[in-house]
Formats: C-alpha cells, structure tokens, sequence
C-alpha cells in the first residue's frame, strides 16, 4: 500500500517557467524540457510501481504562477489494479493563477477487472487563466480478452463553479454500460476541456467548436466505431466527450484537437511531449 504526494509549483523567472517541486513516496517529476524555448515547461509525472492497488493514494497538486505555461503528461497508463476491496484513489488539484495556461494531458486510465479506482481531477482557475486538460478511461482490458465484469470506477473532471463531469460505473450495472444513454456498449469514454477564467469570446467559441467538428468528421471512418460530440455546456468551457471501443481511436481525435486548440485559440505551434513519440 503506497501512499504518495507530489506538490509542483510553477513561476517565470527572467522568462523562463520553472517548476520547484516536493515530493513524499513514490511519485517524481523527471527534468524539465523546453521544446518549445524557455517560455513553456514540459513535465512527465512518474510512478515507479507503475499501478495503483487497493490502498494506494496518490496525491498531486500544481500551482502556476502569473504567466507561467506548463505541459504536464505522463509515460504511460495509470493502472488501477484489481482484486481487492479498498479503493485505489489518485487525487489532482491544479490552480492556475492570471495570464497563466496549463495543460494537463495524462496518458489513460486503465479500470482492470475486480479493481475499484477513483481518480479524481479538480481546476481552479483565475480570471485570465487558461486550461486544456483531458480524461481517457478504459474499462477492462479488451484486447487482452479481460472484460470489466466486476468493480467500480469512479471518475470526477472538475473546473471549480464552472464544470463538473462525474460518474460512478458499477460493472454490475448493465443498462448504464450498455444502453444508447449510457456507454453504448463501449468501454473507453473520455473527456477533453478547453477553458478560460472568464467567458469565452464568440469568435473563441466558434473557432473551437467549429474546428473540433471538423476533425470528428475525419476521424469518424466507421472503423474505430467512435462516438463524438463537442458542446459548449458553460459560457467558459468547451468540451469534447468521446465513446469508443479502444483507447486508440480517442487519444488520436484528442491529440488532433489538442493541436486545433493551441494553433487556432492560443497562437503556438504543435509541439507534442517528447514522450509521445517513443
């Protein structure tokens, strides 16, 4: 049973984001990388056990400065294990302070059979603040031909007074898994966010929403029997929900709409995590 902690403060410093960080356990940030200059920090979160069991807590909490911008993601999945009781939880608070922007790009969830996760997710964001962050949660193990029949995964993506986007899945609770109101028989189901600290302007919204559109027509071939919408549910937030059989298909339309998002809304070039590529 791990319990572990990870507080990452970001600041620019003579225009250059730094992170200084404290960690407790089994929960590290690897060396900063600036692909992009000095302007923007890219962090990869690693944790060595590479899964959570019954037990395990992991805790993570951001802070960026004014006028900071950091890219956080991860190696790889975040295993919840299976075969126990206890709740595996992992925990994030992020708050992002004026003028700065965070993007919070976690590879996927993994719900194995009998686990019981929680994994929770919560944005605080100041008046000129901004935000991409996405959640991509697979149930089971499909192409390993281990269903999720038994156990709960809880998952929570908040924007505080803004946004929230919670759901508590029972692989026991059939109509919800199955029925064209809930998952539709798929088993991975994610979320992408972009948000600010105030309202969206209309031409904001309109680039975002008619963008994204775009590029769930492209990626709707039939083949990844994908399911997408994008919406604006709040003056502040547009979201991007995905259905499909596999983690592929979603992290590909996310992965484009990150880049949509940062060419056409925030003016940067698309620069993916170097971690993405190995």
């Amino acid at each position: 049973m791990w319990h572990a902690c990870l507080d990452l403060r970001y600041s620019l410093e003579h225009e250059r984001t730094v992170v200084r960080h404290h960690h407790r356990g089994p929960l590290r940030v690897l060396k900063s990388l600036y692909p992009e200059g000095d302007a923007i920090c890219h962090n990869i979160l690693v944790h060595p056990p590479s899964g959570l069991v019954g037990g395990d807590h992991l805790n993570i909490q951001v802070d960026l400065g004014p006028h900071s911008h950091a890219l956080v993601t991860t190696p790889g999945a975040t295993r919840f294990y299976g075969e126990t009781d206890r709740q595996a939880q992992q925990h994030v608070l992020a708050h992002v302070r004026d003028h700065a922007k965070l993007e919070w790009l976690p590879m996927e969830a993994l719900a194995y059979n009998g686990s019981h996760g929680v994994n929770q997710a919560v944005f605080e964001l100041d008046e000129h603040a901004s935000l991409i962050a996405w959640d991509v949660t697979q149930l089971g193990l499909p192409q390993a031909r281990q269903p999720f029949v038994k156990g709960i995964f809880e998952q929570h993506l908040e924007i505080k007074g803004v946004w929230l986007d919670k759901a508590q899945l029972d692989a026991l609770d059939h109509r919800l898994l199955n029925s064209p109101v809930g998952l539709a028989g798929q088993r991975c189901f994610s979320s992408l966010v972009f948000a600010q600290g105030q309202a969206l302007t209309q031409q904001t919204r309109e680039t975002a929403l008619d963008g994204i559109r775009a590029l769930i027509a492209q990626h709707d071939t039939g083949e990844s029997h994908l399911k997408a919408g994008v919406t604006s549910p709040h003056p502040q937030v547009v979201v991007l929900r995905v259905l499909s059989d596999l983690v592929e298909p979603s992290m590909q339309l996310f992965k484009a709409s990150w880049a949509l998002l940062r060419r056409d809304v925030w003016g940067l070039s698309h620069t993916p995590p170097r971690i993405w590529a190995s």
